[in-house]
């Protein structure tokens, strides 16, 4: 599974972004998009704030699950209480082209790992840990004195532990 990361501001600007793949079951960490998939990620991730900003006044939850869906791409979202929005874009492993109907792959065993269904209540946790330890490592990394709200996050501890998350995670 392929994923992109994006940390979006207050003001809908992008502070961090952070594209990995999966390092679970044999993989490299290295994300699988397409390079045209690679051009349309900010895009997609943009286009479903409207859907954040109408389902965070429904749900008294921070963590508001799997939002969005674009093609074979899916959106999750976390929000935080200065209503500044992670971002989750996964591609499920195999893509739309190599499952049959119905979205099932012919192989049995990856159909119950994390990559190859993002609904599944297994995948929901994963992305909900993910995103809790990424918010901890956020809140530390804005309580810099030198941090300004909506300022893009530089840090390259930020970056590691990020990659840390996912690598122990997803």
């Amino acid at each position: 599974m392929s994923y992109y990361f994006a940390i979006i501001g207050t003001q809908d600007n992008p502070l961090f972004e952070y594209e990995f793949g999966t390092s679970k079951q044999g993989g490299d960490g290295q994300p699988r998009f397409s390079e045209q998939a690679r051009h349309l990620n900010q895009f997609i991730l943009h286009s479903s704030l409207d859907i954040v900003e109408e389902v965070q006044w429904t749900s008294n939850q921070l963590y508001l699950k799997a939002i969005d869906k674009f093609f074979n791409n899916y959106i999750s979202c976390f929000l935080t209480a200065g209503n500044t929005k992670f971002l989750l874009l996964h591609q499920p492993t195999g893509g739309g082209a190599a499952a049959g109907p119905g979205g099932n792959s012919s192989n049995t065993r990856s159909s119950t790992s994390i990559g190859a269904n993002p609904t599944s209540a297994a995948t929901e946790e994963a992305v909900k840990n993910f995103m809790g330890e990424v918010y901890e490592n956020y809140v530390k990394a804005t309580m810099s004195p030198f941090y300004k709200v909506n300022m893009e996050i530089r840090s390259l501890v930020f970056r590691a532990r990020v990659a840390a998350a996912g690598r122990k995670y997803l």
